[in-house]
C-alpha cells in the first residue's frame, strides 16, 4: 500500500527529478485541502510504483511555495522528470487527478 511522500526542500529535487510526480501544496487550516486529502492518499495507493504522489505543507515549506509561485491552495503541480507540465488549482475529483497522471505515464 503506497503512502504519499511529504516533500521538503531537502528531498524535493531527488524525489521529483525522475518520472511522474503529483505535488499537492496544502496547509492544515485550508478547508479544500482537507477535503482532497483522502483523494491524495487513495492516489498514492493507486499509483504506487508508477508515480510519486507528494504533499508540501506551505506553512512549513514557504521557500518551495514561493519558488513555484503558489498563490492559492490547494495547488497541484503535475511534474515529469523535474519539470512542471500542468497545474491544477482548487479541489478536483479523484478521476480528474488520475486522468492527468495517466496522461503523463
Amino acid at each position: 500500500m503506497g503512502k504519499y511522500i511529504e516533500l521538503t526542500s531537502e528531498n524535493f529535487e531527488a524525489t521529483v527529478n525522475e518520472g511522474v510526480s503529483l505535488v499537492d501544496f496544502w496547509a492544515p487550516w485550508c478547508g479544500p485541502c482537507r477535503m482532497i486529502a483522502p483523494v491524495i492518499e487513495e492516489l498514492a495507493s493507486d499509483f504506487d510504483g508508477k508515480a510519486n504522489i507528494c504533499k508540501i505543507n506551505t506553512d512549513e515549506q514557504q521557500e518551495l511555495a514561493s519558488k513555484f509561485g503558489i498563490r492559492s491552495i490547494p495547488t497541484i503541480l503535475l511534474m515529469k522528470d523535474g519539470k512542471v507540465v500542468d497545474t491544477m488549482i482548487g479541489a478536483a475529483s479523484k478521476q480528474a487527478f488520475a486522468d492527468k497522471l495517466n496522461s503523463l505515464l
